[in-house]
């Protein structure tokens, strides 16, 4: 399989890392949406907001990983512009650290098959 174009896929992964008081509102608000199928994990990271922690801690060598969930779920083409401007009307603050959307194209496929 050439990993650079899916033909005739129809399925999108969107991959929602958002603060974790969020979480519970996107989710709600998913629970709305045509979507296929979902995940959530916790998980520890920076973006832009690592270089603001280094200088407010005052020492350049500090590695601050903040908390995030991230949500992944998978949707129709057709609904992915939807979902994802529903994610951003949830999960923006317009504060740093907000998190990050990701669509990516989905594959299904069935374990232990090549």
């Amino acid at each position: 399989m050439e990993l650079t174009s899916f033909p005739g896929c129809s399925l999108k992964q969107i991959v929602a890392v958002v603060k974790p008081y969020l979480a519970e509102k996107v989710l709600e608000t998913l629970n709305r949406l045509p979507i296929e199928a979902c995940g959530v994990c916790e998980v520890k990271g920076y973006g832009r907001q690592k270089s603001y922690l280094d200088q407010y801690r005052g020492s350049e060598y500090s590695m601050a990983y903040l908390p995030k969930v991230e949500i992944s779920v998978w949707v129709d083409d057709t609904a992915m512009e939807d979902v994802v401007r529903k994610i951003v009307e949830v999960a923006r603050t317009g504060r740093m650290g907000d998190g990050k959307i990701f669509v990516l194209p989905a594959v299904e496929g069935e374990c232990g098959k090549h």
